[in-house]
């Protein structure tokens, strides 16, 4: 009798934990909502501090999310999870560029001015590889960069503080944006290799005089791993939500930039399209049903909206080179 109470408290005691892993693992899969880039911490009317407390905002909930920060996670059940993973490296990636676009151009006046050493101190850490768990972690370096940016915000906002400025130009915005086009097109080109295709190389056109180290054939056979099928999705879900409010902000922050070159117009087209990529997946796994077949291909219809965004990035871009 003993024995038999004994193996079913086993049994009870093993199926509640499996219940309370598959209830832990719904719940840090939510990805965190979209919010209103004026109702930011700290966002105010002066120039850049929108944007500033944005990318500061998207950075809180990369890591504050439920279940926190789960990429570099060794013990179950966060370990199994690749999805958030993966929707928190685009997020990040996204993050890396704009604070780079910071250091490099948005708070410099010229080439030959000084950078401003709140960023120069938020940059590096945030380059940290996404896996390290220990010694310091990933979060803790990402915090520290987080950290010294909200620094140069509140300098930005009180004079007494620092000489921080942000400088809303068009050519400013324009080199943030070339690195956007680059990624989002990188995230294209893997979500449509999702169905299989043959390509032709076209790495050397439109330069008769150019080369390359290693010759490649002229004509590529491209298909996304079965396996990665679903990490490139949520990668580029990731990219898209973080991109959507540092767009916004940027709506709000070069308003007159881009009223002056009309393009205001353009840029709320690609909020949109970056909008569509957050719909909710009413699938329990990301499909990928042939290009014309009866299931659906999760991967193709993101690729879409990334692509009309993308290339709407570059029209926006050619609008901002005018004078």
């Amino acid at each position: 009798m003993d024995k038999k109470l004994d193996r079913r408290w086993i049994i009870a005691s093993v199926s509640t934990l499996l219940v309370i892993i598959v209830l832990l693992v719904f719940y840090w899969s939510n990805e965190p909502d979209t919010f209103d880039v004026r109702q930011s911490p700290n966002a105010s009317s002066v120039t850049g501090a929108t944007l500033t407390a944005t990318l500061v905002k998207v950075g809180s909930s990369l890591l504050d999310k439920p279940g926190g920060y789960l990429s570099n996670d060794v013990i179950p059940p966060s370990v199994f999870m690749d999805d958030m993973p993966s929707w928190e490296f685009g997020a990040l990636e996204m993050v890396r560029d704009l604070t780079l676009a910071m250091r490099k151009d948005f708070s410099r006046s010229q080439s030959q001015s000084i950078e401003n050493a709140a960023l120069a101190k938020a940059q590096p850490p945030l380059n940290t590889s996404h896996r390290d768990w220990i010694l310091p972690s990933a979060e803790s370096k990402y915090r520290e960069g987080f950290d010294a940016i909200n620094d140069y915000l509140l300098d930005l906002q009180d004079p007494n503080r620092g000489d921080a400025q942000f400088y809303a130009r068009a050519d400013n915005l324009r080199e943030w944006l070339k690195q956007v086009e680059k990624r989002l097109g990188s995230l294209s080109q893997r979500l449509s290799a999702s169905v299989g295709q043959e390509r032709i190389n076209t790495d050397l056109a439109g330069d008769p005089d150019a080369r390359q180290s290693t010759p490649s054939s002229g004509r590529l056979q491209v298909k996304t791993s079965w396996w990665m099928l679903d990490n490139y999705f949520y990668e580029a879900r990731g990219a898209s939500w973080a991109l959507l409010h540092f767009l916004k902000a940027v709506e709000i922050d070069f308003a007159d930039v881009l009223e002056n070159k009309n393009a205001t117009v353009s840029l709320q087209q690609i909020i949109r399209e970056l909008e569509a990529t957050q719909q909710t997946i009413w699938s329990p796994m990301i499909l990928n049903g042939s290009g014309f077949g009866v299931l659906a291909n999760h991967s193709l219809v993101m690729a879409n909206y990334i692509s009309r965004a993308n290339a709407a990035i570059i029209d926006l871009s050619e609008l901002l080179a005018r004078g």
